[in-house]
């Protein structure tokens, strides 16, 4: 009989690591604001505003794909997750938080900053005047912006409490009989809610309204199926990152080689996943060669973000390609976690050049104040996290799929 370590207790050392990550993160925004953010030049302004915007939208969307991993394989029946369900649960209850912040972030870009840094669509003068942009006033305005993106969080986060609540159900006591198929049932349909929404929101509004409508004039339809398989994968490697660093502390005893090997297919698939989708975007792009449509790509391609749009493709898709290939690979705790950490970093990289490629189009703005912005994040991250891992125990052992993930062979 296996003994296990049931309560997780925050080790000194990790809060050290996310009490000074945040410390640096704070004076880096404190520092960020006083020499860019109450700049009256409008194009130093907008780099202040658009690393928060960038970062925290990445944050939610890579937490919030915890909870669609926990609900798309509950709509599956994959057992095989629930010896460390609780893993993504936790990093799910960081979406509240980061969401908060994201909102914040975005309403004082639309509807307090008069010029206009983020999105030239909140000029009316310049509307009136432009067929095109005249045209998306439907949609493309602030009260449709924020009350959509209150939605959004809001149901994201209220659905993704609800699985955690119903979760907790599998920790009081057996769950046979007739008490497990209600407990299943009540699962599926929150999970199914949940997945409904993610692709509502994920899978198409959302990414058009906080991050393509910065080029109000330019479109895809791959935009948002890109966005997500950049989130997903990222959100994928955090939770592999958070299995292996538990793993690491000897907690998690029923996860196994197994479990991690299933994590690294999933996140060796959905890094080719990305990898159609960027190149599907950019091809149908670039062979039509429609000025209105490669104005996109002309200056990440051949101007100043021209190093950073290959690096990106090969830090998202080469290394994962070559490096994650094997089985081998993909069993090795430490191989996973260094690959995991690489990839959030490639995908944050990718983030950063799908905002600030399009308000900073004539210089590449990564610099000190970008990396002093990802450690606050990370730093609250690392503490939420770790913090919600607390309040459950690690493992649902009352779970009826238990067996199933105990005795899972991949």
């Amino acid at each position: 009989m296996i003994a296990l370590r049931e309560k997780f207790k925050i080790p000194k050392k990790l809060k050290a690591i996310a009490a000074l990550l945040l410390i640096i993160g704070i004076l880096t925004i404190l520092s960020g604001f006083f020499t860019k953010g109450l700049s009256t030049d409008n194009a130093v302004s907008a780099q202040f505003w658009g690393v928060l915007m960038y970062n925290t939208i990445f944050w939610t969307l890579i937490c919030n794909a915890s909870m669609f991993f926990v609900c798309f394989t509950t709509l599956a029946m994959g057992g095989w997750q629930a010896s460390f369900r609780r893993v993504p649960e936790a990093i799910s209850c960081m979406v509240p938080i980061f969401g908060v912040l994201t909102f914040l972030i975005l309403f004082y870009v639309v509807a307090i900053d008069h010029n206009y840094h983020i999105y030239g669509w909140l000029n009316t003068d310049v509307v009136q005047h432009d067929e095109v942009l005249k045209g998306k006033q439907g949609f493309l305005n602030v009260k449709f912006y924020l009350i959509w993106t209150v939605l959004t969080l809001a149901l994201w986060s209220l659905l993704g409490w609800r699985m955690r609540v119903l979760s907790s159900e599998a920790d009081k006591g057996p769950l046979l009989g007739e008490k497990g198929k209600k407990y299943i049932w009540k699962n599926t349909v929150t999970a199914s809610l949940f997945v409904v929404w993610f692709a509502l929101t994920v899978g198409s509004t959302v990414p058009w309204f906080w991050m393509m409508s910065i080029d109000p004039h330019w479109y895809s339809s791959m935009y948002s199926w890109y966005t997500f398989a950049s989130s997903f994968v990222s959100g994928l490697s955090l939770i592999a990152l958070w299995v292996v660093y538990l793993k690491n502390n000897n907690y998690l005893e029923l996860t196994n080689q197994e479990h991690l090997h299933d994590l690294g297919k999933f996140i060796f698939a959905f890094s080719i996943f990305w990898t159609y989708l960027w190149f599907a975007q950019f091809m149908l792009i670039w062979y039509a060669n429609i000025p209105d449509e490669v104005v996109y790509f002309k200056h990440r391609m051949q101007g100043a973000y021209r190093g950073i749009f290959f690096l990106n493709l090969i830090i998202n898709f080469v290394f994962p390609i070559l490096l994650l290939m094997s089985n081998d690979s993909k069993r090795k705790y430490n191989w996973i976690a260094f690959m995991a950490t690489f990839i959030i970093l490639g995908h944050w990289m990718d983030f950063y050049q799908m905002v600030m490629g399009s308000l900073s189009k004539q210089e590449v703005s990564l610099s000190w104040f970008d990396f002093g912005v990802l450690a606050f994040f990370v730093g609250v991250m690392i503490y939420g996290v770790a913090f919600a891992l607390t309040k459950k125990p690690l493992i649902a052992k009352y779970n009826p799929f238990l067996k199933e993930s105990v005795i899972h062979h991949s």
